[in-house]
């Protein structure tokens, strides 16, 4: 009862921030035991198949990204009648490229569900019919994360994670007589809509805009492309390995090896705090004319510190660790743990970087990166005798795109040095 008395005054005391934080690591933590009772319920050969819905998942919500890091920009930069002007010229290019990409999953399910072995092509189309509010989704949250309404972001994120742990696990017990893939794919459909709570329905259907505001769309379809160009390298970085080790090894090991890159991938799940808040901030600054550098290192101080600490665990106690989120049967790939943590504890500190130069205009690292993750592809092509051999390339990919970040980053203080 003192431990309750004594927790729930630091809740009142917590910052804004702090307490987006602390959502996000719930919300983190709600997808993982999602994950993992997945992972348990369904075994290493059924998990596969739900395995590349969550990887698809984990890919649409990069293109996500674009919407919603777009919207936070203009968010910032544009004033109130504009920005609602904005709203509506976006959404209506989400459903659209939403509709489009749900109609080329659908077309090609059957496809799909052969290149990745997968017992079922009904669960592709249903996914894919749930692009559309996905975008629109991220275009709403876009809104919040670049007005600083955190409390509204927080609860966008904590519906659609309730929602999708629960649809899921009661879809699983009540309808076992159908494919689990395809009552995964539900589950993730119907928590699509509870992650539009709140929305800003007046914002996107205004029709009461002054006729005279005017809306240059050319500065912001050049800034979306860019932010898509690195959202896709994100998608090709982040994903291609499940996806490429779903082709080339047995359904067996490809659910041991899914079930390595969600722990190993934790990280990477928190850093996403870190971008929300450092995007936004930086842009903020930078249109004020105050120094960026300063807040960039400040978050890539938080990465590193909650890096060294998950892979010295994972290094320490692989087995305990395995055992405790998915069980006796996944030890095998205990061994491996530490490596894939260390492979995505780099790319989270590089994708820090990376979102940085993004913010302030700097594009030139995107396209490296984008190389570096079309490298990463053709290395695991190249090298997959073993599930080690596959976790040890993208080691080796992601020091390299990390080192660069850090080049460029103190070629760029120096330069601007300089100039002043």
């Amino acid at each position: 009862m003192k431990a309750i008395q004594t927790f729930l005054p630091t809740l009142r005391n917590l910052t804004k921030e702090q307490s987006f934080m602390l959502t996000i690591l719930v919300v983190n933590g709600g997808n993982y035991l999602y994950n993992l009772l997945l992972g348990r319920i369904l075994g290493p050969a059924a998990f596969a198949d739900a395995a590349v819905l969550i990887t698809f998942l984990l890919i649409v919500s990069f293109i996500g990204m674009t919407f919603q890091i777009v919207t936070a920009k203009y968010a910032v930069l544009f004033h109130e009648s504009k920005f609602t002007l904005f709203m509506r010229w976006m959404s209506k290019r989400a459903i659209i490229i939403g509709t489009l990409a749900g109609i080329a999953i659908a077309v090609s399910s059957q496809y799909l569900q052969t290149v990745f072995n997968t017992k079922s092509s009904l669960m592709f189309i249903i996914f894919g019919a749930g692009l559309p509010i996905y975008f629109i989704m991220s275009i709403n949250r876009g809104g919040y994360q670049g007005k600083d309404d955190l409390k509204k972001l927080s609860i966008t994120y904590q519906a659609e994670m309730i929602s999708r742990l629960f649809i899921t696990l009661a879809l699983l017990f009540a309808a076992s007589f159908i494919n689990t893939s395809v009552l995964v794919s539900v589950g993730i459909l119907l928590s699509l809509f509870f992650g539009l709570i709140p929305f800003k329905r007046r914002v996107i259907i205004n029709t009461t805009i002054a006729q005279a505001e005017k809306l240059d769309t050319k500065p912001i379809v050049t800034f979306f492309v860019l932010t898509a160009f690195y959202e896709l390298t994100q998608i090709i970085i982040n994903n291609s390995d499940i996806l490429l080790v779903k082709h080339y090894f047995e359904s067996e090991e490809a659910g041991l090896y899914a079930s390595l890159a969600l722990i190993g991938r934790v990280v990477y799940f928190v850093a996403w705090m870190f971008v929300m808040l450092l995007l936004p901030k930086v842009i903020r600054l930078k249109k004020e004319g105050v120094d960026t550098k300063p807040i960039l290192l400040k978050y890539v101080g938080y990465i590193t510190v909650l890096s060294t600490v998950i892979v010295l665990g994972a290094f320490l106690f692989p087995t305990l660790v395995v055992q405790l989120m998915f069980g006796n049967d996944y030890i095998a790939i205990a061994p491996l743990l530490w490596q894939y943590a260390l492979a995505t504890s780099v790319f989270a500190i590089a994708n820090i970087f990376a979102y940085y130069f993004l913010s302030i205009g700097q594009y030139f690292p995107v396209v490296v990166s984008g190389l570096l993750g079309l490298t990463q592809i053709g290395l695991i092509v190249f090298f997959h005798d073993s599930l080690e051999q596959v976790v040890q390339v993208q080691i080796m990919a992601m020091l390299i795109l990390f080192l660069f970040q850090l080049c460029f980053f103190f070629y760029h203080g120096k330069k601007n040095t300089h100039l002043n």
